[in-house]
């Protein structure tokens, strides 16, 4: 049952809330002790929040998982999970992560809180509209972004990053849209209504918009963000986001994958390298050539 209910609170999503950290390395703050710490703390507790998250979405979710080819091995659509053990520890993980966030700060808390209703507005009634359900999934990303610049006083953050988060996150989200298409065909609505609502031709518009948008967005910030290297060596790092989002593109169209972008940044070892590269340059150009 443990390991049941580990599998339902999705650890290896997890990896998300690692945008909560975006803050703390943009402003220049990365190797502050007392900073880090909050922000670590941060991070778990938005994992334990997502976990809740995860949950009430599978047990919405119970019937329509079990017409997916793969989500039908879900610890509740499986039956290996009861309904009842899933409440409870739904109930425990939000009241330990909200509880803990006001403890953390009443700012961070307040954004966990909205990211939480958010959440819910998507499970129950926004996932079922067309494209309000993608730019919920996005806010999601923002508003972790967010709280990560409530932990401590913030001088360096640019605007621009929410900016290249949002068209980020839309990218990756309608790249998940397009692999479940594919991959359900024509059975595509019954597991997710508002799949009926899209179709190869939009998405893959929608796509190359964003993608256009996301490397323009990110182009200005490395050379027009204020906080930024005055000698642009930040324009360094464009290469890394570049190939990152050529090789997500080649996965979504040629190896027909995306369904599950955090299991394919770890399983895709060109793109998990790229996005290490990237995170080492920013690194590089922030605190070594100021």
């Amino acid at each position: 049952m443990l390991f049941a209910l580990l599998k339902t609170m999705r650890p290896r999503q997890w990896a998300k809330n690692a945008v909560v950290f975006t803050a703390l390395v943009f402003d220049v703050k990365l190797f502050n002790p007392a900073y880090l710490v909050r922000t670590a703390i941060a991070f778990a507790l938005l994992c334990l929040l997502s976990s809740a998250v995860y949950i009430i979405n599978d047990i919405a979710d119970i019937e329509k998982d079990r017409q997916h080819p793969t989500k039908r091995f879900r610890p509740l659509a499986a039956g290996t999970l009861s309904k009842g053990t899933a409440v409870t520890a739904a109930i425990v993980f939000l009241v330990v992560a909200i509880g803990g966030a006001f403890v953390l700060s009443m700012g961070f808390g307040a954004l966990a809180l909205l990211y939480f209703v958010v959440n819910l507005l998507y499970s129950f009634w926004l996932k079922h509209v067309v494209i309000v359900d993608v730019l919920m999934v996005s806010a999601g990303f923002i508003i972790r972004v967010g709280a990560g610049t409530v932990l401590f006083p913030v001088q360096r953050f640019s605007p621009w990053l929410y900016v290249c988060m949002t068209l980020l996150s839309l990218f990756i989200i309608l790249g998940k849209r397009r692999h479940e298409i594919t991959l359900l065909a024509h059975g595509a609505n019954n597991h997710r209504a508002v799949l009926a609502n899209y179709n190869l031709d939009l998405l893959d518009h929608m796509i190359s918009i964003v993608t256009t948008s996301a490397v323009i967005a990110y182009s200005f910030y490395t050379f027009s963000a204020e906080n930024l290297p005055k000698n642009h060596t930040m324009m360094l790092t464009v290469p890394f986001v570049l190939y990152g989002i050529f090789r997500y593109l080649y996965l979504i169209h040629v190896q027909q994958e995306g369904g599950a972008p955090d299991e394919l940044l770890f399983r895709d070892r060109p793109l998990l390298i790229t996005v290490a590269l990237w995170g080492l340059a920013v690194v590089g150009v922030l605190y070594f050539l100021r």
